[in-house]
């Protein structure tokens, strides 16, 4: 049985590439009722694995940036990511919603969402060496440089964070966020 949710907030999800971010939002959403994940926009192949996403091209995602369809996007990895407008539309309706985000937009997002809370997901490197190699999305270099900025600090200022090693399994990991983050824990 899934546990309710009883408001609506934005959560940002952040962490080093191959920490299981996508894995353990997963989870909650499966765990606890009215939680959302919010689907991204992002210039990668659609063929590409990993989380449930829209694939667009490099032109219309920054069409779509100029026409204001994104509350927050941001470029990554030589990808363009946007986190879509229709993301008002779960908080209004007393969803917790979960993304993917990343560093650079933090503070964006926690001046732009009342009760903004971020999810810090960590993993030694060579845990998160080998999660990335077994995915099989990236060439070795492509892994080298994710992990080269693996170990970089989240900015100052940031209201409520939540830390996380996520070493074990998915299942723990979520159960020790969702610990954190009950609505009723998360400060307004």
């Amino acid at each position: 049985m899934r546990a309710p949710v009883h408001s609506g907030r934005l959560i940002g999800v952040v962490g080093p590439s191959g920490v299981g971010k996508d894995s353990v939002m997963q989870a909650l959403a499966a765990r606890h009722e009215g939680v959302r994940l919010v689907r991204r926009v992002i210039t990668r192949e659609a063929d590409s694995g990993g989380e449930d996403f829209e694939a667009v091209s490099e032109e219309v995602f920054a069409a779509r940036a100029r026409a204001g369809a994104f509350v927050l996007h941001w470029r990554a990895h030589g990808l363009r990511y946007g986190v879509p407008m229709s993301v008002h539309e779960d908080l209004a309706a007393g969803h917790l919603c979960l993304v993917n985000l990343s560093r650079t937009v933090l503070r964006e997002a926690q001046a732009m969402f009342p009760g903004f809370a971020v999810v810090h997901l960590t993993a030694p490197v060579e845990v998160l060496a080998e999660r990335l190699a077994m995915r099989g999305r990236e060439s070795a270099e492509v892994i080298a440089a994710r992990l080269e900025r693996a170990g970089f600090a989240l900015p100052g200022g940031l209201s409520h964070v939540i830390r996380v090693e996520n070493t074990g399994t998915v299942n723990e990991a979520a159960q020790a966020v969702w610990a954190q983050l009950q609505p009723e824990r998360v400060a307004r």
